[in-house]
């Protein structure tokens, strides 16, 4: 088969292997350079090593209670029982992950994990080792790679997908397939705080929405409790609270102890809010303090992070470091089967942009890594199968709003703070209709529309936004749809601060 692989982290990555391994013609097409993307910044590590007692029923327990009952157990199941599989190919690949003096590989604990059962490399840098290691063994193979190519479209003929258009420096151009794979990532970028690089646009659910295939559970978007509150975003792994951290309010207090019995440890829906109320309390940022780890340890342990708080100006074996939340993970996506199907033939979808149901309503941490892989090769081992008959993708209830009368100026800018403000950390329903309303008025006046018809020239960073526009509408009127609160999806009568 001639497979096209859009997107160059772990589960594109790994799924353009192992379909060349399967002996299919692979071409990877990537945004930026190859292995660009949010692999490469993850920090904490994969989940699925165990430890003597440990089980894979323990980390599917964790996983499900993460979820707050939203998680499908079937898709638990398959991650966590092909991810020790998934580890070892990494380990084979070139992945160093850190051992012990007697060559055990070292388990760290995060939270909402009842065990320590998650392997890292380079102290903090799992991501960076992951990314390079797979980037060199396709870089060894004829996989095809097309670097600095923006995925416009899918193209879709006779109720299946064909192939895919995109937009080159020399101009747009269109890749034919059997089958496409999509593991374009999320979309950090509908918000004004976020870990995720400038490339987290949404692109390839963006791109979904208007072929007409099904998307589920936009509503969950997982916010990192911990960001480093100086300087531009720089995300501080849950890891260091696994080690032993606490979040501090001005007064020292262990303030999340307040919302929930494991205190730094709990859930990150539950920590993040936590420190967004807190914050908004005292007028001033909550406090990380790791100083009870020492500066050695920190060093070995987290050396990226300790070379980024120092270049900022803190010392953090000795004083607490200044934290606040940002959006970092979509639970939701293009919505797959347990093997990356979506319900439009020959589209398969893995990783970040796939909804697969494992997360249910809020990721367990270090899960991410390990789903990339996961499902990336079971994709890949899908192609060529027949395709199975699936129910019509649900028509999404409309809401009937009028858009808003004085909406102002769209600019990325205004959205992202728009989104921030009312479909963020806490949601209402006022805040809501607003932000769909103002959404709505922006998509009215929007011009041109970035789509297939499209006639002209059209830069990325238009079509970046036309993507952004999209996916909030679909984003807000999930949020809107789901009055009960679950998991990342929190709903009040009143938001911290005034709008």
């Amino acid at each position: 088969m001639n497979v096209v692989v859009v997107g160059s982290g772990i589960a594109g990555l790994t799924a353009a292997l192992h379909a060349h391994e399967s002996g299919h013609t692979v071409t990877v097409v990537t945004k930026g350079a190859l292995g660009d993307g949010c692999t490469g910044f993850a920090q904490g590590g994969v989940a699925g090593v165990y430890g003597p007692h440990d089980s894979r029923d323990q980390h599917a327990e964790d996983t499900l209670v993460a979820g707050a009952g939203l998680s499908d157990s079937a898709a638990v199941d398959v991650l966590v029982a092909d991810g020790a599989a998934r580890i070892a190919e990494l380990i084979a690949r070139g992945v160093a992950f850190d051992r012990s003096p007697d060559g055990e590989l070292l388990l760290g604990r995060e939270a909402a994990h009842s065990h320590a059962r998650i392997v890292h490399a380079g102290g903090d840098a799992t991501g960076a080792a992951i990314s390079a290691a797979l980037v060199a063994a396709v870089r060894r193979t004829t996989i095809t790679v097309v670097e600095h190519a923006f995925l416009t479209d899918l193209v879709v003929e006779s109720g299946a997908t064909q192939g895919i258009r995109i937009l080159r420096p020399d101009g747009p151009h269109t890749l034919e397939a059997d089958a496409v794979i999509l593991a374009t990532g999320g979309a950090g970028h509908l918000y004004a705080h976020t870990t995720n690089p400038l490339g987290a646009t949404g692109d390839g659910i963006a791109a979904v929405l208007r072929a007409g295939a099904a998307v589920a559970d936009l509503e969950f978007v997982q916010f990192h409790p911990t960001i480093l509150g100086a300087g531009p975003a720089f995300l501080v792994s849950e890891a260091v609270r696994g080690e032993g951290a606490t979040l501090i309010d001005d007064e020292g207090r262990r303030f999340v102890f307040d919302t929930h019995p494991d205190g730094e440890l709990a859930p990150r829906d539950v920590v993040s809010r936590a420190i967004a109320r807190q914050a908004a309390a005292q007028g001033s940022p909550v406090r990380l303090d790791a100083t009870m780890l020492g500066a050695e340890t920190l060093a070995h342990r987290f050396p990226t992070i300790d070379r980024i708080t120092r270049e900022r100006g803190f010392d953090w074996s000795r004083e607490p470091i200044p934290v606040t939340p940002a959006a970092h993970y979509l639970m939701g996506g293009i919505a797959t089967d347990l093997d990356g199907r979506s319900s439009l033939p020959g589209l398969f979808a893995v990783g970040e942009v796939a909804r697969t149901g494992v997360h249910g309503a809020n990721r367990l941490a270090s899960n991410s890594l390990l789903e990339g892989a996961v499902f990336g090769a079971r994709a890949a081992a899908a192609l060529g199968a027949p395709w199975p008959r699936r129910a019509a993708p649900p028509v999404s209830q409309a809401v009937d709003l009028e858009p808003a009368a004085s909406a102002g100026h769209f600019t990325r800018a205004a959205l992202q703070r728009l989104m921030w403000d009312e479909v963020g950390l806490i949601r209402t329903d006022d805040g809501l209709r607003h932000a769909l309303s103002t959404i709505r008025a922006w998509s009215s006046a929007a011009s041109p529309e970035a789509g297939p018809s499209t006639v002209g020239p059209v830069s990325v960073d238009e079509r970046e936004d036309a993507n952004l526009l999209l996916l909030a509408e679909a984003t807000a009127s999930a949020a809107l749809a789901r009055t009960a609160s679950v998991g990342a999806h929190f709903r009040e009568h009143s938001l911290i601060g005034a709008r």
